[in-house]
């Protein structure tokens, strides 16, 4: 669950529940922690005020980083939908896979170089602060954001998905092998590798160093693991229905539900001898909107003679609709990203198909049957998406 605070590039910033978790944790291990053993002598409020403020620059700069990949991607041609800050940092959501390695290492190296000018800059800051003698409450967060950055580039040029240096792996290995799928097996397998030998020795650890630290390194080897499963999933579908349009899968023959019938009559009519889960709304040519039949289930059976289609249909302004000419990749994107069961496809303003997610599911496994993916992942894959 995540919410919008605003847009960057035309870009919308959002922020993850977890979040809060770890700006909270992170704001307390500084003021708790960190400050007065590097600082001492100062009041519970000031370290409190420090750390607040240092653990905000610090999402700041991950805010910072993740544009920067997302700008990079824009400017390459690849469509960004949003940025999430969450437990583990931020992610860019770049909706399709790079034509080519060479934009691919482009996208991912821009990000640890913005956070090493960050710490760049931080330092140089630090410096004059010291210089001018302003005082522990700017250097210290200054301070803590050079290094922090440091960090934060070395450890995102790891060669493990999800981080830029697992992308930039598999752009090495991709414009070595020239495809793009082997290229992100292999690298999935060397991303695993990394995983288990932080989770490893995130248990080791625990058990024989520091056990808060060891349970962070735990958490972050699980993410890379899962990430790396979650990349190469993607890619192969990605890559399977690449040459997929829309008007190639769509049922052609769509039956629509004037607004002005009653529920009972839509039920009857159409629901029950249909057995589709929706139907687009049409008056006049146009379409209006989508009933379903989770809105359906909403009413009650004394009131289905009353009300009408239009009453609790879900409106044009809130559907999500496809074109004849879309890509397959594009329209699984969009089920991904929507949880939405069903998209009208339109030319011009006209309703001249609709697509399911299970006609996508379909689409996805007859491609990948065709490739040499073996039957495990195909049903790995189909589940993940279903």
């Amino acid at each position: 669950m995540s919410f919008s605070i605003g847009k960057v590039f035309g870009i919308k910033i959002k922020i993850h529940f977890t979040w809060f978790l770890i700006f909270a944790l992170i704001a307390w291990t500084l003021a708790v922690f960190y400050l007065p053993s590097q600082f001492p002598g100062l009041s519970v409020t000031i370290y409190w005020i420090i750390g607040t403020i240092s653990a905000l620059l610090l999402f700041v700069s991950v805010l910072v980083h993740e544009l920067a990949h997302s700008y990079v991607a824009i400017k390459k041609g690849l469509p960004v939908s949003s940025i999430t800050l969450y437990l583990f940092g931020g992610i860019s959501e770049i909706e399709t896979e790079p034509s080519d390695a060479k934009t691919e290492a482009i996208v991912s190296v821009v990000g640890p170089l913005t956070s090493f000018a960050i710490a760049g800059i931080s330092a140089a800051a630090w410096f004059v602060v010291v210089a001018v003698g302003l005082g522990t409450a700017f250097e210290a967060p200054l301070f803590y954001i050079a290094v922090i950055n440091i960090l934060l580039g070395a450890f995102n040029l790891l060669p493990a998905f999800p981080l830029d240096g697992g992308r930039l792996l598999r752009a090495a290995i991709w414009q070595w092998k020239k495809d793009l799928v082997p290229a992100t097996k292999t690298a999935t397998k060397i991303s695993k590798i990394f995983a288990y030998s932080i989770i490893g020795f995130g248990f080791f650890s625990i058990l024989f160093i520091n056990f808060i630290s060891g349970l962070w390194l735990v958490f972050i080897g699980w993410f890379l693991r899962n990430g790396a499963d979650q990349s190469l999933k993607q890619t192969i579908i990605m890559q399977a229905i690449s040459d997929l349009d829309v008007g190639q899968i769509m049922t052609k023959t769509v039956i629509t539900v004037p607004p002005e019938k009653t529920i009972s009559e839509a039920e009857n009519e159409f629901f029950n001898i249909q057995k589709h889960g929706g139907f687009p709304v049409v008056k006049d040519n146009q379409i209006v909107g989508i009933i379903t039949r989770d809105d359906l289930k909403s009413i009650q059976d004394y009131d289905k003679q009353k009300r009408r289609v239009e009453d609790i249909m879900t409106p044009r302004s809130k559907l999500i609709f496809l074109r004849p000419n879309e890509s397959v990749a594009d329209a699984f994107m969009k089920f991904s990203k929507n949880n939405i069961g069903r998209m009208p496809v339109l030319e011009e303003e006209t309703v001249v198909g609709i697509v399911t997610r299970s006609d996508v599911i379909r689409a996805v496994q007859v491609k990948t049957q065709e490739s040499s993916e073996t039957k495990v992942e195909r049903e790995k894959i189909s589940l993940e998406f279903s």
